[in-house]
């Protein structure tokens, strides 16, 4: 996601001539307090409008129960991170910091920032529920639903001291759709375990947008195999990858030759035949592992649900919104069922008809007014190759055992 520093924010002047004609006159940013009152990442100035701060009413209705206020917090929260690392780059104090706000005024508090040890960027935080804050404004307990402890993840920022690096994580997930060497990978695993055992799996969230959500997602799965199951939000989490399209083009090479071999004489049919025997005892074999690991799969399922939002002009992350095609002949629910009763996320997808990638990638539609979204459950061909992993044939700690004969 682009951002610009303070420096570069200019005023223009739109001054008319005798002839009809406009000249905009630019003005350089001029520093002071008045320049950051007026900040276009100040939150008064694109926050949003309608999220209303905790108060004791939460006491009886907490605003973290309906999904809206809590998509458009948490986006705020991202929001944070990115104007962490530009308050570092522009040198700001803790008087024009602008940062802070997008935090303090929903009672959470910076209890950690996670930096690039190539660079010193920040490119996460962990921020934890401020009870003392929360105390001034008569807000006794934490509302129900609210997190003790986020851990938000920014993604690319096209900005001199960092976009190295960010773009250089970015070229590491277009060519192997894994973020795992990188060393905010581990960063974040280690922070996002630490919160977890701290404050316990159902009191912590992972979010992130665009990079940062590619993160999120891969170590929130690195820890829902180990067994701890953390609330995921996933903004614009990207989609596009080498490897992706090299399997794509073997899956259509594939349905192709079937169209093929089924086009073929019936001379040929013992050798499809023997195919199709192969393809069953396959599917078999599917359904002997989740006759065995299905209850533990199930229970993975529950307790690790991740929460994705894409939008479908955003070619980066578009192509969850791709169905989980089966072949026509395996549309019946004994053969499918298994493959989608273990893999599940929650995708909301907004679309507003075609729209500009800078505003399709954006974070800040995520906590606007106008936002329409629909849900679909378990139905995105990607989420099911990604997550799939999670419930395949866990790695056994002795020799398995043959079935009885």
């Amino acid at each position: 996601m682009a951002k610009r520093g303070a420096e570069e924010i200019t005023k223009e002047v739109e001054v008319e001539q005798e002839g009809g004609a406009m000249v905009v006159l630019v003005e350089g940013g001029g520093g002071g307090e008045e320049e950051e009152e007026s900040h276009p990442y100040a939150f008064h100035v694109s926050g949003p409008r309608n999220v209303a701060k905790p108060n004791w009413r939460d006491l009886i209705n907490s605003s973290w129960k309906d999904a809206n206020y809590k998509r458009s917090v948490i986006a705020c929260f991202i929001q944070a991170v990115y104007l962490l690392e530009l308050d570092r780059q522009e040198n700001r104090t803790e008087e024009t910091a602008l940062a802070p706000m997008w935090w303090m005024t929903f009672k959470y508090k910076l209890a950690q920032t996670l930096n690039d040890e190539r660079d010193g960027s920040i490119f996460g935080a962990v921020l934890e529920w401020d009870q003392s804050a929360a105390l001034a404004d008569f807000v006794l307990i934490r509302p129900s639903g609210a997190p003790k402890a986020i851990l938000a993840l920014r993604g690319t920022l096209l900005k001199g001291p960092t976009i190295r690096r960010d773009i250089e994580d970015d070229l590491r997930f277009l060519a192997w759709e894994s973020l795992k060497g990188s060393v905010r990978f581990k960063g974040a695993l280690e922070a996002l375990k630490s919160v977890a055992e701290r404050y316990g799996t159902s009191n912590v969230c992972i979010a992130g947008h665009s990079l940062g959500a590619g993160f999120a997602l891969q170590v929130g799965k690195a820890l829902a195999k180990e067994g701890i199951y953390v609330d995921a939000h996933l903004f614009n989490p990207p989609s596009i990858s080498l490897a992706m399209s090299l399997r794509n083009i073997g899956e259509k090479a594939g349905f192709a030759w079937k169209r093929l071999k089924s086009m073929l004489p019936s001379k040929c049919e013992p050798q499809a035949r023997g195919d199709e025997g192969i393809k069953d005892n396959s599917l078999g074999l599917k359904k002997w592992l989740a006759h065995i690991y299905g209850e533990k799969a199930s229970v993975g399922l529950n307790k690790w649900v991740p929460h994705l939002y894409v939008n479908n002009s955003d070619y980066i992350c578009c192509q969850y919104t791709d169905p989980d095609g089966t072949d026509e002949k395996d549309a019946d629910k004994e053969n499918v069922g298994p493959t989608n009763s273990l893999v599940a996320a929650k995708l909301f997808v907004m679309s507003k008809g075609k729209q500009k990638f800078l505003e399709a990638h954006g974070l800040e539609q995520w906590w606007s007014d106008d936002l329409d979204l629909q849900l679909a459950l378990s139905k995105s061909k990607l989420i099911s190759r990604q997550l799939k992993s999670l419930y395949s044939l866990p790695a056994p700690q002795q020799p398995l055992r043959k079935p009885p004969r």
